[in-house]
């Protein structure tokens, strides 16, 4: 066999992994890319302002730089907590390093963000990528140009420099080049800011399209939902490489007995002794020492443990009924809102908890289907809507058990899911997978506020009829009230002003014998029957 035969073994890092598939991260094609670079440099702002308690106030503006390449310049500001200058080249030129890998709910799954953004920018066009950022309390702005070394997985620094920073302002400015297509682009981003919008109302957003057409969402409310708090892992969600590496990170030296008790949630002493017992290792073992074999048993013990407490949901940031209720009159003012908010579940050891908003009539237009918005962890998701089983569930409810009439549809339904690890369709998180628990959950939610519709359109019936009643009534009741005072009036000059007297009379009358709660409806009335 020739030296040329043999196949080459190499490995390739992170940076290059993500480089050479781009498409497995949402960036497939240059319109999908140009949404997918909005997407992530916004969902990086929001995560720096609301999760640390500031009323986020995002600016967003996309510039065409070169007609012929189509080339555009995405420039992200946000009000956010800042970086550390520090941090700022591996936060930003260093591809699987990131804040977002410990167990709590985040907006991002993987710590790629705007990493996959620059990864994107190199391959087509030459410029670097520019940060400007002030840590919140600094005293001065940092300004970088970077790029990332593909083949190394390290930031390149092309400059670095300071300035004083007198107005006290916080936060980060992030300009990067990319190939996009805004016209086919165009929409989903517009969809996506209105959609992140509605889910935080308690936000400002600013968006400049390269069109030079500017849109202002403004801030409704100050109320802000309450951050997710970094949890320990869960037994249920432990797997035998979790387990090591939770062992050779450990700060202190346990026996496999306090490792349990300190390194886990819903392990106290009894449980302890109980998991070890039937693992067959010994309470005194120290956690380093444990065999490939004990590590092995104790997760299998811990996987079919029935006693433990369901995963804490600490480590999650609902919006709330109010926050849902607000940015859905917001943007679609409708005639009514219900929202819902279900208890804490699990689901492999993963804490979810699903919420819901239904909004009816007003400026809805009426259609086929119900307009359905899907978020995870406060992320709108835009494409793929038919593989998701949020759109699974809306489309097997029987929606005329809540009175709404066969396609005719002034509806939107809205289904927000928070969890520590959202079970997505693939790396772009685009779709979430049909997971018994979750999918029961969301039908719930739905079906909860759905009640509240049904209860709205029976009033609304119940006062149409009342209406109908009154308008028949009304015809009458000017002619009786004259023929009474034809028979009480002492004379002709009086019939008028008495039958005006037994007019309100008859009204109050009518009104009581037909239920009405508007007296006044009679007045209101007038113009339709005359």
């Amino acid at each position: 066999m020739s030296s040329d035969s043999k196949e080459r073994f190499a490995s390739i890092s992170p940076a290059e992994f993500f480089k050479r598939n781009p498409e497995l991260v949402g960036f497939s094609n240059p319109s999908r890319a140009l949404y997918q670079s909005v997407r992530e440099t916004v969902e990086n702002s929001l995560d720096a302002t609301d999760i640390h308690l500031i009323l986020p106030s995002v600016k967003v503006s996309l510039d065409r730089i070169d007609l012929e390449k189509e080339v555009y310049r995405l420039t992200i500001e946000d009000n956010g907590i800042g970086i550390p200058p520090q941090v700022v080249p591996n936060a930003f030129g260093k591809v699987l390093y990131s804040s977002k890998y410990t167990i709590r709910q985040t907006r991002g799954m993987y710590g790629l963000g705007v990493k996959a953004v620059l990864l994107y920018s190199q391959m087509y066009q030459d410029r670097p990528f520019e940060v400007q950022t002030s840590p919140r309390g600094s005293n001065r702005v940092y300004y970088f140009k970077l790029k990332i070394d593909i083949s190394r997985n390290e930031p390149i620094i092309f400059h670095r420099s300071s300035i004083e920073n007198p107005t006290g302002w916080h936060g980060t400015i992030i300009t990067v080049y990319l190939v996009g297509d805004w016209l086919r682009s165009k929409q989903k981003i517009y969809e996506y800011i209105k959609r992140t919008y509605i889910l935080s109302p308690y936000a400002e957003f600013t968006f400049r399209d390269p069109e030079g057409n500017i849109t202002y969402y403004p801030r409704v409310t100050n109320k802000l939902p309450r951050p997710p708090e970094e949890v320990k892992p869960h037994p249920y969600g432990v797997d035998i490489e979790l387990l090591k590496y939770l062992i050779a990170t450990l700060r202190y030296q346990y026996d496999v007995r306090s490792f349990l008790i300190n390194e886990f949630q819903s392990i106290g002493e009894i449980t302890a002794e109980e998991i070890l017992k039937q693992a067959g290792v010994s309470s005194s073992t120290p956690a380093s020492k444990l065999t490939d074999d004990q590590i092995s048993k104790l997760v299998e013990v811990m996987k079919k443990y029935e006693k433990f407490r369901p995963p804490s949901a600490d480590a999650l940031s609902t919006l709330g009924e109010e926050l849902i209720t607000i940015g859905l009159n917001k943007v679609f003012s409708p005639d009514m809102v219900s929202a819902e908010t279900r208890k804490p579940k699990a689901y492999q050891g993963h804490p979810f908890i699903v919420e819901a908003g239904i909004a009816y009539g007003g400026a809805i237009p009426p259609s086929e289907f119900p307009i359905v918005l899907r978020y995870a962890n406060k992320i709108p998701l835009v494409y793929d809507e038919k593989s998701d089983v949020i759109w699974k569930v809306v489309e097997e409810i029987d929606w005329r058990r809540y009175g709404i009439e066969e396609n005719q549809f002034p509806l939107v339904v809205l289904v927000h899911l928070c969890s520590t690890k959202v079970p997505y369709k693939s790396a772009g998180k685009e779709s979430i997978a049909d997971v018994e628990e979750i999918e029961k959950e969301i039908k719930f939610a739905i079906m909860s506020a759905a009640r509240q519709l049904r209860l709205f359109l029976l009033e609304r019936k119940k006062q149409e009829d009342e209406r109908k009643r009154m308008l028949t009534y009304m015809k009458y009741i000017p002619e009786l009230a004259r023929s009474l005072a034809v028979f009480e009036a002492s004379n002709e000059n009086e019939i008028d002003s008495r039958a005006k007297e037994l007019e309100k009379k008859l009204i109050e009358i009518v009104s009581k014998k037909v239920g009405l709660n508007d007296p006044t409806l009679y007045d209101k009335l007038k113009v339709e029957i005359s």
